[in-house]
């Protein structure tokens, strides 16, 4: 009977969801472990091969714990809100709610196929109104809360409202947004309005003027990530700085939490670096520079104290609130067009572009605080309004960016330590002696650091200080698609929170959710819902993407809780999760904000453990083979298009010809990803039907010059390859169900691991599946041959053939604990192979194997499961298997025998056999004697269990 895996895969996949194998509950009598997926963005596109890599894999290791006895929670779900989907929607036509209810059922479709084990009965998605009710509701307790400094944790705001009520700011220590210095009585007078507006500087989620990313194509703000160059990622459309009213989530109160908290997790040293870097801790000194002829002062933060001596000029953000106040009239229109010009740059390309240099003076003079000189004030983009104070003392002859800045615009450079002593430090090391710096003149830096900050404490001038580079997160979208705001605001504009028990406050139907112009949300057009009878209206922007993301792990705990996010017990046995698998792309996104959402959690006592994920493994990229023809940028004489063959290319391009490098569908691409890969005649039509522009086009290669309608079926016009990512821009995306209808799931499953280490890319090419395939078809003809004939049967099995199952037990379960998964499938092939060789038909040898190989090709071993004779699925017996050491004890070695280092015999002996034996025996062994006849032996070298060697002469 052949191997059939598209029928058994089918057969299965109904069975385990009719009899609810996957199927999970809390079982305090029973280990958990619980495995995380993150969760998809359920694109119109559906998956690609490159997606399910880390699914397979936690797949394969949550079957894997759940056969050693442990209850594995493993689920799976949909992060359903946000711009992509609204995207996708608007470019369908269609209701969001309707695409994304489409793209879902075909994402589920596809992981079923692929037979995992998900229990679906927890699956969460984040637009359900089920769920959403709790991601607002824990909006609403960020609301009410702020972050007490000294303790450490977060507490209810109307502790604060006390402590302002009685104390007024005195004694506060609270994260804020900025400094507040208040009495009780002046915290008594302050009006509704005024009031909301200092709680808003200390609430965890406040509202307040802030600087973003505005894309007016795509009508919202957009996250640092999704701006590149100064455009959109999605769509590449121009994006510009600009000041709006938004909700913001005050994750930087955690900083120092999320940073401590990196210590003791079981992460990657390169994702826990992302994240060290991205919080950016730093130790300091604020220091307040005086202006000129001003009752103003500039708040600056530095790590360099020591260099003030030699802080030649200021640099404040061009968004910073103090320059419409400092610039001069004669330099007004200069600041003013470089404010402009700053609009249109992205915070990324501000921070990485470190060669760039612009800037303008304000016209505006501060005065040093240690050498009492004036020093010039102007904007720059490379110093940001949010990071520190918004405003730099620039020390260009200690600093690069400082350096650079002072060169272009013939600033002072003044030294102010001598580094001779260690030429080779850099200009930012801290090493050397100060100079031409007053009192510190003379020491050293570490000790002119100490020196320097005391004095300007002294001076009242200047406190020590710890500074972070990460930000608040930016928490409002104007988009219809998303959450909306739990928040009511009354006729003067004073924020509340909506009662609890009124949530989930569902999105209204919107027929028109297109974006809006100048910063207003779709949902403003829903003015029936907007505008209460009451004179209050709702918030109208919505929440982001990364909402529903910062807890679902949470809600998988408890799915169908309707009184709770989860519930108590379910929280206090599944605790946290124990293995997450995800992207490198989401080290300082998604992984930092759900590390805060949980550590507040964990602050109000409503989740059992601080951190949320205990170990992280990121899985690499399956890349995909990328295809270009040439096109030359200049016409043919006729007008027409003109492609070139890549080699013709390449030669005309040393004679200054351009060409523009066109992305071919690989389907058209004969041998693609080798060097000698090429389109042919029927390629040309299949391209130029597929992109019709080009139909008048003319193709070139060493053959001639050909038309799509002209070009033979037998012309080579050679394309380059390269690798890179999978993508729908690049037409190299291959579909998982094409594979599987193929070639079946478990081939697929086991193949994706069999391509490499999990964490590492690697390309994806069909071309070394074949050898997976065959090793299933090899294993099934252990049990039935090519005529449905039976071949298990219950003798005895040999050592040898124990030998080789438990050796491969061994090595599969060691590799499994160190997910090494691409050596386990090398694993699998040599035991198979080795049995094959063996005749191994056996039962006591081949359903131990079963039970090893059920994680990575669970259709299989469920089908030949079956047909030993057992009735219960083979993945919920809780049973791995064991090596057992005795069969991997050796009876005998092969040992080397070498002549004068020349190896000239290969012999057994016991293992048990000791030196003198070893020695003794092989002098007699003939093949030696015939090598030594007439000569003399000198010395007999033993290495016990590898060689025998002898000198002779």
């Amino acid at each position: 009977m052949k191997y059939e895996p598209q029928v058994i895969e089918k057969k299965w996949q109904s069975w385990w969801q009719e009899q609810g194998v996957y199927r999970v509950s809390a079982d305090p009598s029973r280990p958990k472990y619980y495995v995380l997926d993150m969760f998809p963005y359920p694109s119109g596109a559906g998956l690609h091969v490159g997606h399910p890599l880390g699914y397979i894999s936690s797949d394969i290791y949550s079957r894997f714990k759940r056969m050693c006895g442990y209850n594995v929670l493993h689920p799976m779900g949909f992060d359903a809100f946000g711009l992509p989907a609204e995207q996708y929607a608007i470019q369908m036509g269609v209701h969001p709610a309707t695409s994304t209810s489409e793209n879902i059922a075909r994402y589920r479709s596809q992981l079923d196929n692929i037979g995992f084990s998900y229990d679906w009965d927890r699956e969460v998605r984040t637009c359900d109104p089920a769920y959403y009710k709790w991601t607002q509701w824990i909006f609403l307790q960020l609301y009410d809360h702020y972050y007490d400094n000294a303790l450490q944790r977060a507490l209810p705001v109307s502790d604060l409202v006390s402590h302002l009520a009685q104390n007024g700011t005195e004694g506060l220590q609270a994260a804020c947004s900025e400094p507040l210095t208040l009495s009780a009585a002046e915290w008594a007078a302050l009006s509704p309005v005024q009031q909301d507006e200092v709680l808003m500087n200390y609430r965890l989620a406040y509202r307040k003027m802030t600087y973003v990313n505005w894309c007016e194509a795509l009508g919202t703000v957009l996250a640092n990530d999704e701006v590149k160059d100064g455009l959109s990622e999605r769509g590449g459309h121009p994006v510009e700085q600009r000041p709006m009213l938004q909700w913001s989530l005050r994750i930087t109160a955690y900083a120092r939490r999320l940073l401590e908290g990196l210590e003791t997790l079981e992460w990657t040293e390169s994702m826990k670096k992302m994240q060290r870097n991205w919080i950016g801790r730093s130790e300091g000194a604020r220091v307040f520079f005086q202006l000129e002829n001003a009752n103003e002062t500039i708040e600056i933060f530095t790590t360099r104290p020591d260099t003030i001596f030699g802080a030649t000029f200021m640099v404040l953000a061009p968004e910073h609130e103090l320059v419409d106040r400092i610039t001069t009239s004669s330099q007004r229109e200069a600041v003013e067009a470089y404010r402009e010009f700053v609009q249109t740059r992205s915070e990324r390309q501000r921070m990485s572009e470190v060669d760039r240099v612009s800037g303008a003076f304000t016209g505006a003079m501060a005065i040093n605080p240690l050498s009492n000189k004036p020093v010039p004030v102007w904007i720059s983009e490379y110093v940001l309004k949010d990071y520190g104070t918004g405003a730099i003392m620039a020390v260009p002859a200690r600093d690069d960016r400082d350096h650079r800045f002072a060169t272009h615009f013939g600033l002072p450079i003044v030294e102010v330590i001598d580094q001779s002593a260690n030429p080779e430090a850099g200009r930012e090391e801290k090493t050397g002696v100060m100079i031409n710096s007053g009192f510190l003149d003379g020491l050293t830096v570490q000790e002119a650091i100490v020196k320097a900050t005391e004095t300007l404490i002294t001076m009242g001038i200047g406190q020590r200080q710890v500074n972070y580079r990460l930000r608040d997160a930016i928490y409002s979208r104007q988009r219809y698609w998303g959450e909306p705001f739990p928040i009511l605001y009354d006729p003067d504009g004073v924020s509340h929170p909506m009662d609890e028990q009124d949530l989930p406050l569902e999105l209204p139907p919107l027929s028109n959710f297109q974006p809006a112009s100048g910063g207003q949300s779709p949902l403003a057009r829903a003015t029936n819902w907007v505008q209460l009878e009451n004179g209050w209206t709702r918030e109208t922007d919505t929440m982001p993407g990364f909402a529903g993301s910062s807890w679902y792990f949470l809600r998988y705990m408890d799915p169908t809780n309707d009184q709770a996010f989860a519930g108590s017990e379910a929280l206090n046995y599944w605790k946290d999760v124990d293995l997450y698998i995800g992207g490198t792309e989401h080290a300082v996104g998604h992984l930092m904000y759900a590390r805060f959402w949980h550590k507040f959690l964990y602050d109000k006592g409503l989740v059992p453990t601080d951190e949320p994920f205990r170990k992280l493994i990121n899985q690499g990229m399956i890349q995909g083979v990328i295809e270009y023809i040439y096109l030359d940028k200049d016409k043919h004489e006729d007008g027409r298009s003109r492609f070139v063959c890549a080699r013709l290319a390449e030669q005309e391009m040393t004679e200054g010809k351009e060409f523009v490098r066109i992305p071919i569908h690989i389907d058209f691409v004969r041998d693609y990803g080798t060097s000698a890969s090429f389109i042919d005649g029927e390629s040309i039509q299949a391209f130029t039907k597929w992109r019709s522009e080009y139909q008048d086009a003319t193709f070139e290669c060493s053959a001639g010059r050909f038309s799509s309608s002209g070009s033979p079926s037998n012309i080579r016009l050679y394309t380059s390859s390269e690798v890179g990512k999978m993508s729908k821009r690049y037409f190299n995306v291959v579909n998982p169900d094409d594979v599987v209808r193929t070639y079946g799931a478990d081939c697929f499953r086991m193949y994706e691991m069999f391509l490499g280490p999990i964490d590492q890319a690697k390309p994806w090419d069909t071309k070394g599946i074949d050898g997976v395939s065959k090793f299933l078809r090899r294993l099934w003809s252990l049990f039935i041959d090519d005529k449905g004939q039976w071949l298990v049967n219950d003798e005895e099995p040999d050592r040898e053939m124990l030998k080789i199952l438990h050796t491969a037990i061994k090595r599969v379960r060691e590799d499994l604990e160190r997910f090494s998964l691409n050596t386990c499938i090398s694993h699998f092939m040599i035991c198979v192979n080795e049995l094959k060789k063996k005749n191994a038909h056996q039962s006591a040898i081949l359903e131990p194997l079963l039970l090893l190989l059920a994680p990575f090709a669970p259709h299989i071993s469920e089908e030949l499961w079956h047909r030993l004779g057992h009735e219960g699925s083979i993945h919920a017996i809780g049973q791995f298997p064991v090596e057992d050491e005795q069969w991997l004890v050796e009876d005998v070695i092969s040992y080397p025998i070498s002549i004068n280092g020349k190896k000239r015999a290969v012999v057994e002996f016991p293992a048990s056999a000791d030196k003198e034996t070893l020695e003794r025996e092989a002098l007699e062994n003939e093949v030696v004697k015939k090598w030594i006849e007439g000569m003399t032996v000198r010395k007999v070298i033993v290495v016990p269990g590898r060689m025998i060697n002898l000198v002779v002469g």
